[in-house]
């Protein structure tokens, strides 16, 4: 349950923001940033990814072993809470973008290490559901108020690089947090899961220490000729379809957590334990290589094409995959061939991030980074919400011409991606 954001109780309160200068020049730093924003929103992502990922490992038997609620109830109310909270995010990116990013991000933190602690206290469905709402609602707009963030404290041209940090800070945390909860799991004890809960709570916490010591960037006056509304970002039609087809291309997160486990145990000969193998070959690939896979990607043209590109990758990779179902292919041949096919849909995923980030960010108004940030982050729970039926539903039940067949849809939303980002840009340009 989570996304990557985070907040402090004891910060002083932010003064009133300057008001806002010229915008910067193409490529040059934005007003208010410094040369150790980088590293501070780096230890921020790692103080409260530790704690997410003892969390992830550990949420689904606390709630249902120490708590008492029905797998039923939790998967219920996990679904509830993301379809309250995804929306959230465009309201709460856009208050980042009137009050300012900074101050937003801490506070949404807090109320993230707020709710996290009370699931240390819960009792009962009722309260369960209200702190998971809490929760998914701070998360969501934590994820868009520190986009816009970043945004105010990176120059243009170093967005991406930073953003590929970050994704790969956030995966090695995700795995030493992932140990810590496997230690909680071996221990299995009402204490070892509370200690957990406020391991993540004290996460969220340091990281809003850590980002309320950045500078905080002045809120951008909004363009006279430019939707004043808060919800802009839903008639800018070019940028919706531009976040449909990041979503159709997010479909490939289940099919790494959710398909491949299913397939390797329904549909080949090679061992169940490969499942958690290629898991472990993506996070450590993720964590060592995200930083150079994100290099080339500089602007429009260059992430539209690495966009492109992963939809080429994608597809062979589902071929791959589909050659493991083929009569008589023993357990090592099969393991070999699932090892290959997970190694093209790490690459994609890599080149997919690094041009999807640079799309979503550049293509959003500087005025509106947050707002548009948390529309286009919603991409995520939808993919996370109906990918597994989607995914279960072509693989499982179509076997290799379900995997093809996904491929193909990854193949044409990576095509389609650059034509609706040129005329985003285009869009954008007319208005500016």
């Amino acid at each position: 349950m989570a996304n990557t954001t985070p907040a402090h109780p004891t910060v002083a309160t932010p003064g009133p923001a300057p008001a806002p200068g010229p915008a910067p020049a193409p490529g040059s730093a934005p007003r208010g940033a410094a040369p150790s924003a980088p590293r501070t929103l780096l230890l921020a992502q790692l103080s409260n990814s530790v704690g997410d990922g003892a969390f992830y490992v550990t949420s689904a038997l606390y709630f249902t072993g120490v708590v008492g609620l029905s797998a039923a109830q939790v998967g219920a109310g996990l679904a509830v809470a993301w379809a309250v909270g995804s929306p959230a995010g465009v309201p709460l990116g856009a208050l980042a973008d009137r009050r300012g990013p900074r101050g937003v991000s801490v506070l949404l933190a807090l109320v993230t290490a707020a709710a996290v602690a009370c699931f240390l206290v819960i009792g009962s469905f009722p309260a369960f559901l209200a702190a998971a709402i809490v929760y998914a609602c701070a998360q969501s707009g934590l994820a868009a108020a520190r986009q816009a963030l970043l945004a105010g404290l990176v120059a243009p041209a170093g967005r991406t690089a930073v953003l590929a940090r970050l994704q790969a800070v956030l995966n090695a945390g995700l795995a030493v947090g992932a140990a810590l909860g496997g230690i909680a799991l071996h221990a299995g004890t009402r204490g070892a899961y509370l200690a957990v809960l406020a391991l993540d709570a004290a996460g969220f916490l340091l990281c809003a220490l850590l980002l309320a010591r950045l500078p905080a960037p002045a809120p951008r006056a909004a363009s006279p000729s430019r939707d004043a509304s808060a919800a802009a970002v839903l008639r800018d039609r070019p940028y919706v379809v531009l976040t449909l087809l990041n979503a159709l291309m997010l479909l490939r997160m289940p099919v790494l957590s959710l398909a491949l486990p299913l397939w390797i145990v329904q549909r080949t000969a090679a061992p169940g334990w490969t499942a958690s193998a290629l898991f472990v070959l993506d996070t450590v690939a993720v964590t060592l290589f995200q930083v150079r896979a994100a290099r080339s990607v500089t602007g429009l043209e260059t992430a539209a094409g690495a966009v492109r590109g992963a939809g080429a990758v994608m597809l062979a990779a589902c071929a791959v995959f589909a050659l493991t179902a083929l009569p008589g292919l023993g357990a090592g041949p099969a393991v070999a061939v699932l090892v290959l096919g997970a190694v093209l849909l790490v690459v994609a995923e890599m080149r997919h991030a690094a041009g999807s980030w640079q799309l979503g960010l550049g293509l959003a108004p500087a005025d509106r980074v947050g707002q548009y940030q948390g529309f286009y982050g919603a991409g995520v729970p939808v993919a996370r919400a109906l990918g597994p039926l989607v995914v279960t539903t072509l693989l499982i039940g179509g076997g290799p011409v379900g995997w093809l067949l996904l491929g193909g849809v990854f193949v044409l939303a990576a095509a389609a991606t650059g034509p609706v980002a040129r005329r985003a840009a285009r869009t954008r340009n007319a208005h500016a």
